[in-house]
This record gives structure tokens, sequence and C-alpha cells, in this order.
């Protein structure tokens, strides 16, 4: 047996935490739940002079991050701390490159960005993960020497009484990243466009500077309370006329991405010039104090009207946009997107783009299937002139390409053999969950990231009359079914049919997939599947309701907040590679949440849940893998 030493080594340079925010089918922020956390140790926070607490202060202060399965219900722990931007408005602006001139890069690698913030995230999830571990209690397992780089779980450590004893506070701080895609992406934009402060904080409206956000009262198509309807839809006309008029092509996703700018961003403009590589200068990003976050769109070829099941996955970080996938491999500046690309140089070696990734622009781009909300601007109280221009948009591209979001194709003459948009000009986006991947692991399951462990919370809306928008397991059989084909380099564990997801059960509560890792045919992170389920509040809202008031959207929340995971799941796949004996406590939990390969494909009788949580505040899940908060 190693020592207690090397487990130790091998587990912090190893091992890697992440949290997975679902959503297609999902309704506004409901893959989110969050609880609170700082690091007070943080030099970030004492150079800064920070007050740290519970609660924001102004914009710069520690933030609680609840992190919650199902809908609206996670959330990830930030500092708030103003970062320079380097636009002004919506439109993409031209400016001098740097010395440095971007360029394309081959995707064989992490970015070297990345791998160096990796350096200095490791060590800042030590202490939370050991303090987990020891307030989990797992009988014959010495967690002081055995410290590894792990995985995510449902709450913050700021969070009251999120440390007491057998609570999950920590397990936030201990993850390395933050995954959302169609509706989750809203999550993760505002998130990190708030300096990421806890949902809490949101929804107390403290500070005043966020009461404003996340008032769902407010249907997107009549915008917030502090601006009339008229001056909501002229600001964003405005806004992108004014990118067209910059001579860059505008779709309606561009409508769509300044519309929920308003709901996640910023209420009284939108925040036209938040840029998502903005990002990386965030203080608190800088330090690794927080987790990466990374947004996922599918690419849409030329001609191409339907997502294949093997459709090129994009995903946007805070340095790099592109994709691991073999048609492209590559990845692109995400700040100098925008800019002359050719043959993975620019054109231009004096003139760079930036501001084309604007923040509300890239959460709309993984939502883009929400683009039909425009297709009743009619019935609004818009301008006429905002009906024209939106009506003028669908009859230049048609409905069947409203989806659609246009960006600059800076793989333009790059990979030519393998990349079917390497001779158009325009990069072709839609929403993330097109593909019925509705669960962001593509970017998470790549061999190059060496993860752990994956939370995959899934709110997707699968399910019809007379239980309707409940998960059935789809979007992990999509992923599952990706990784079998010839072109994939990744692996996934085996799962079984959507039947059988409901047949036993599966998506009503947490189930292990890949426990025993010498099963598997290659390299694949335990998955940890947390289902929406109705365990205090039926969150199973449509897909599109385009409104919630403040009851609905706290009941959602709390749905969320009542479910999470103890700390074997996150330690498995580290027992395994350091050949450690698996402490009873943990053989008891796997026995019972692990999948073990039983099948019933049968077709189901109508699915119609009820809830979860009995009057006396227990799960009837059980307690081994489940606490009811």
């Amino acid at each position: 047996m190693p020592s207690m030493q090397a487990i130790a080594n091998e587990a912090v340079t190893s091992s890697m935490v992440l949290i997975i925010c679902c959503s297609l089918p999902c309704s506004p922020l409901r893959d989110v739940h969050r609880i609170s956390t700082t690091n007070t140790q943080s030099n970030v926070h004492q150079a800064q002079n920070v007050n740290i607490s519970p609660v924001l202060v102004y914009r710069s202060s520690g933030f609680i991050y609840y992190y919650s399965i199902l809908q609206f219900q996670y959330t990830c722990l930030f500092l708030t701390i103003f970062w320079k931007r380097t636009s002004t408005g919506y439109a993409p602006s031209a400016v001098q490159c740097p010395p440095v001139l971007p360029t394309i890069r081959a995707g064989t690698t992490l970015s070297v960005n990345e791998t160096s913030w990796l350096k200095v995230r490791h060590p800042n999830t030590v202490w939370a993960l050991r303090d987990f571990l020891s307030r989990a209690n797992i009988t014959g397992l010495d967690t002081n020497a055995y410290i590894g780089d792990g995985a995510i779980a449902a709450f913050d450590n700021r969070t009251t009484n999120s440390t007491s004893q057998g609570q999950l506070g920590g397990i936030l701080q201990a993850s390395t990243y933050l995954s959302g895609l169609s509706g989750g992406s809203w999550l993760v934009g505002s998130l990190y466009a708030q300096n990421f402060p806890s949902v809490q904080a949101v929804m107390t409206g403290v500070p005043n500077d966020l009461a404003t956000l996340w008032q769902f009262s407010n249907s997107i198509l009549k915008g917030p309370t502090e601006l009339s309807v008229t001056q909501y839809y002229n600001n964003i006309f405005d806004d992108v006329s004014g990118k067209a008029a910059a001579g860059f092509n505008t779709t309606i996703t561009d409508y769509w991405g300044r519309g929920l700018s308003y709901q996640f961003v910023n209420a009284s403009d939108g925040g036209p010039s938040e840029t998502f590589s903005s990002v990386a200068n965030n203080p608190g990003f800088l330090a690794a104090n927080v987790p990466m976050p990374i947004i996922i769109a599918d690419e849409r070829d030329p001609g191409q009207l339907m997502i294949p099941s093997n459709a090129t996955i994009f995903e946007f970080n805070p340095w790099e946009m592109g994709s691991y996938d073999p048609t492209i491999r590559a990845f692109a500046p995400l700040k100098f997107v925008g800019s002359n690309f050719s043959g993975g140089a620019l054109l231009d070696g004096r003139t760079c783009i930036t501001g084309y990734d604007n923040i509300g622009f890239v959460i709309g781009t993984s939502s883009s299937l929400f683009n039909t909300f425009y297709l009743q601007i009619n019935n609004t109280d818009a301008s006429q002139r905002v009906k024209d221009s939106i009506s003028n948009i669908l009859l230049q591209i048609g409905q069947e390409n409203s989806d659609v979001s246009d960006w600059p194709n800076p793989f333009y003459g790059f990979h030519n053999e393998t990349n079917l948009n390497a001779q158009s000009k325009t990069l072709s986006l839609v929403d993330g969950g097109e593909d019925l991947q509705n669960i962001p692991f593509h970017p998470l399951i790549q061999p190059l990231r060496h993860v752990d462990v994956i939370f995959a919370i899934d709110g997707s809306a699968d399910t019809s009359t007379p239980g309707p928008n409940w998960p059935n397991g789809t979007a992990v059989v999509a992923t599952y079914r990706r990784s079998l084909l010839d072109s994939s380099d990744i692996g996934f564990p085996s799962v079984p049919d959507q039947n059988t997801f409901i047949n036993l059960g599966l998506n009503a509560r947490p189930t292990f997939f890949g426990c025993n890792a010498s099963n598997l045919t290659g390299p694949s992170p335990l998955i940890v599947y947390l289902p929406n389920a109705p365990y205090s509040y039926n969150s199973n809202v449509s897909t599109f309701d385009l409104s919630y008031n403040d009851s609905e959207r706290n009941s959602i929340i709390q749905n969320g907040y009542n479910v999470a995971t103890r700390g074997c799941a996150i330690l498995s796949r580290s027992f395994n590679r350091t050949r450690t004996p698996i402490p009873d406590i943990c053989t008891h939990c796997f026995n019972r949440y692990c999948w073990n390969g039983t099948v019933n494909s049968t077709v189901p009788a109508p699915y119609q849940p009820t809830n979860l949580i009995k009057s006396s505040n227990t799960m009837v899940l059980g307690a081994c893998l489940i606490l009811f908060i």
C-alpha cells in the first residue's frame, strides 16, 4: 500500500472537481441553487480590504454560493471586484493588436492559461476538501492525510449552518469547473457578470445593485420595471443596430442576448460592454479562488437544419472559444474572436477586434432555442421599428434558422481537411442542447482535464402528461451514445435506456454511473446523476414559461437546495488510483446508489411523481447519500 503522503500528493495533483449546470428545456435559472462561501485567507480580499460576509457588500465583497440540484438551484461563490472592460458598448470595436499577436492554437493540449490557472487552483481547494471530509466522518479513512482535489457538491461553506456536522458546506470551494448550457448558461453568465455573488444575495437583493436581477415576474418580452416597454425595446434596437452599423452580422440571438442581459447582467442598461473574456481579469478568478466557467454551444454546418448527435461542440471559457472535437480541434482567443483570422493567423497584424464576446451574446448563443420568444414580437408593445427589424431578419434567414447565432469564423482556412466551415467567414452556432446532450458533460470528460467526478444536475423537460417536464435520462443517454462513435476519443460510463431510467426510478433519485473504474474501457469520471424531482415543490415548470413570481422562484430554488451528496463519491476515483481500501461506509453508499447494470426497457406507465420529502422532514431516499437540509 502506498504511504499516506504519497496518496495525498497523488490526489492533489491528479484529482479535479467540477460543477455542472444543465438545461436545454429548462426555465429561467431553473438549473441553479446555491450556498455561500468565502476564503477568508484570500490575499485578494486582504489586498482589496474587502469586507467578507455571507452578504455582498456593494460590488466588492465575497459571495455566498449555493449549489443545489435541479432548476435555478446551483450557484457558485466568487469575489466581487471591478475589472477592466475592453469595450464601451455592445458593438465590437477596433483596437491596436497586442505586441504578441493573437493566433489560433491546435486543441491537442490545454491552453497555457488554463494549465497555469489549475496550478494555482489546486492548492486553493485542499483546505475546503479537508474540512468537508473531516465533517463527513468517514469511518476508516484518515481524512487529514487523504486529501485530494476532488468534487462538487451542493453547498458553500458561507451558508448559515452549512459547516455543521453532517452538512455539505465547502465542497463548492473544492470544485474546479462550473459548466452550463442553454438555460443553465444564464446562471453561469449571471454569476460571473456579478463577480460571483450567491443566489441568496441575489434573492435578498443585498447589496441593492443586485435587487433588480432575476425579477422573473417581469417577462423578458416586457423588460425590467425600471424601463418602459418602449424604452426597453428601443435600447435593444439601438444596441443591435450599432453592431450592424459597425459592419457585423446580426441575428435574432443579438436581440435575445440583449433581453437576457437585462434580467441576468444589469437591469438598467443590460451591461452592453460586459464581455465573457473580462472574467479572466477578475482578481478573484486570477487568484483561482473560484471555479472556471465553461459555456457550451453546438455548431451548425452549412445547409444543416437538424443538429446531429455528433455535431461539433464548442466551448467558451474566459480565455478561449473552440472545440476539442476532431472536426475542429482548435481554439481562438475569445477576447479577439472578432478579428480577421485566416489559416490560424491574423491577416492584419495591426488592428484587432474586441467586444464581440458580449456576455449576453454568449449565453444567448448557448440558449438560442429560446429565440422563438421573439417570434411573438408582434404581440408586444415594442415599437414598430423593432418589430420591423426582427421581421426583416426572419424574412432573410427563414424561421427555420431563427436559432442561429452568427460569429466571425476564427477558424477560416484552418484544418481544411476536417473543418466543414473552413471556407466560410461565418461560424454558425446554436443552442447547446439541440444535440440532446442537455447536460454539459462534453468539456468535462475531455481526457486532457483529468476530471474525477461530475455532479450532473439534470433539469431537462423530457416527460409528458400526466407528469410533464421531468427528466428521463435522455441527456445522459445522448452523451453515452456519442462516446461510442468511432470519431470520439472520450470515455463515458455505460448508462441504461430512458425506459429503464423511469422503471427503476433512476430519474427520481441520485445515481452513480461508472462506479467500478476497472470495468471501464477507458478513462472516465464517476458520474453522480442528480435529476430534478419534486422533493418539496413541483419544479417541473415549462421551458417556455416567460414569467415567475418571487414565491415560485424561491420555491424552485428551495427544491434544489433539498438534495445534496456526501463525500464518498468524491473520492471514488482517488481510492481506485491509489489502491486505498474503501471504507465500509463508502461501500454502503456505493452499493445503494451505484447503477448495477440492471435494465428494464419495457414501456413504462405514464409518469407522475409525488413529493419525496415527508412532513417529518426526512427524505424518502434515505440518508447515506442524501441529506435534507
